[in-house]
């Protein structure tokens, strides 16, 4: 049997539900990573805002060596120091004072909807269940995230799907005020929509969403699985606009690569999940905890946030003048290492081509939907791998605005 593996590969054993490049990355180091060809690439994706700390950070290294000596697997049926101490330090540095363990976003966000639920029903009544989130949300692909998230095209022909949910449009104060009543237990809400565009909150319909939560007794979730972990220039989002929600969700960065994922919340709301009534095998495992302590020590050091908002600055600064030179795509938009630049209206439906003529040029980034191209690189990214990397995606927009957009269609 051959052990050699190419792109062709991915076809003959794997579900088709993915759709990969061609390449296959094979060794990271830094904001930079080969090919099997060893071809080097400048990383703007993160893996989707998951690689904080870059490729083989030394720190995650040394948490992983040392616990892989110790313990990888108990199960909840015991604890361990490392996700002790995680929660420990997780609470000694946001408005939380419990946490649960588990291994995704998705996870996280199904955690938060189960808490929500059974908190109105076990507080007020089996009426208070309805969950308010909105229009081109997304909180994860289990069936219950995909349907609180509000893009349709997740739940297509995933029929009977759970009901009391309710879908708003985004930073509409008006809408949520008149949505508002006894039945519902949570507004659910992302500090800045990710998938849906890299479309920011405004502090009025975030400072809403918070008053109407006290007034009609519902509880604010914020989904920070993206936005979280230093991603925005503080540790989590919510701790720049003023406003505190009942329960977060973080995941992606928190392990750097390393799967993780967590809700947080009071001592007050955790009381609705006693003993039995959620769990996670894999939860708070020693493994993944130890390491996601270490990124936590590195994203907390004040330089760390400091590159965040001058890198954040730089790269916003050059798409800018990209952008005004070539018109492919305007203004980016978004907030610290979390940039989107909306395609111009020539490229509408198309920032995939933009995305696959940068990779080609030897930088990788990602798309927000058709119509936003999205970066998210690592917040120790250094001065000359953001140049290097413009520098590179310049050399794919001016060969892509050579070409007239009615060729490429």
């Amino acid at each position: 049997m051959s052990t050699s593996v190419t792109r062709q590969t991915f076809d003959e054993v794997m579900v088709p539900n993915y759709q990969p490049a061609d390449i296959i990355p094979v060794r990271g180091q830094g904001s930079r990573w080969w090919d099997q060809q060893g071809r080097e690439y400048v990383d703007f994706a993160g893996g989707i805002a998951v690689t904080v700390l870059g490729h083989a950070h030394p720190a995650m290294i040394e948490a992983l060596d040392a616990q892989a000596h110790k313990l990888w697997h108990l199960s909840n049926v015991m604890t361990n120091e490392p996700a002790l101490k995680l929660a420990r330090r997780l609470t000694e540095l946001t408005f939380a004072e419990r946490v649960f363990f588990c291994n995704s976003g998705a996870e996280a966000n199904e955690a938060a909807f189960k808490l929500v639920r059974r908190w109105g029903n076990t507080r007020y009544g089996a009426h208070k269940n309805t969950i308010i989130s909105f229009f081109n949300a997304f909180h994860g692909r289990t069936l219950f995230t995909v349907c609180v998230g509000g893009q349709a095209k997740y739940t297509q022909g995933f029929e009977p799907l759970p009901g009391g949910i309710r879908h708003l449009p985004y930073n509409d104060v008006a809408a949520l005020e008149a949505a508002m009543n006894d039945t519902v237990c949570a507004i659910v809400v992302e500090p800045i929509q990710g998938e849906g565009g890299l479309i920011p909150a405004s502090p009025e319909f975030l400072r809403a969403a918070r008053a109407l939560c006290d007034k009609h007794q519902a509880l604010l979730v914020f989904d920070e699985v993206q936005t979280g972990n230093g991603r925005t220039g503080s540790l989590y989002a919510y701790q720049q606009c003023g406003v505190t929600p009942d329960v977060l969700t973080t995941a992606k960065g928190l392990g750097g690569g390393f799967p993780i994922g967590a809700m947080l919340t009071t001592a007050d709301v955790a009381k609705a999940l006693p003993f039995g009534t959620h769990g996670s095998t894999y939860g708070g495992n020693p493994l993944a905890c130890a390491v996601a302590g270490a990124v936590l020590d590195e994203i907390t050091k004040p330089e760390l946030q400091r590159n965040v908002v001058a890198r954040a600055q730089q790269l916003r600064d050059g798409l800018d003048q990209l952008g005004r030179r070539y018109g492919l795509f305007g203004t980016p938009r978004g907030q610290g290492l979390l940039v989107g630049a909306p395609v111009s209206e020539a490229w509408k439906g198309r920032a995939k081509e933009i995305v696959n003529a940068a990779l080609a040029e030897g930088v990788w980034l990602l798309v927000a939907g058709p119509d936003v191209l999205r970066f998210a690189p690592a917040l120790n990214i250094t001065e000359a791998d953001v140049a290097e990397g413009l520098a590179r995606l310049e050399r794919a927009v001016q060969k892509l605005a050579a070409v007239p957009a009615a060729v490429n269609a």
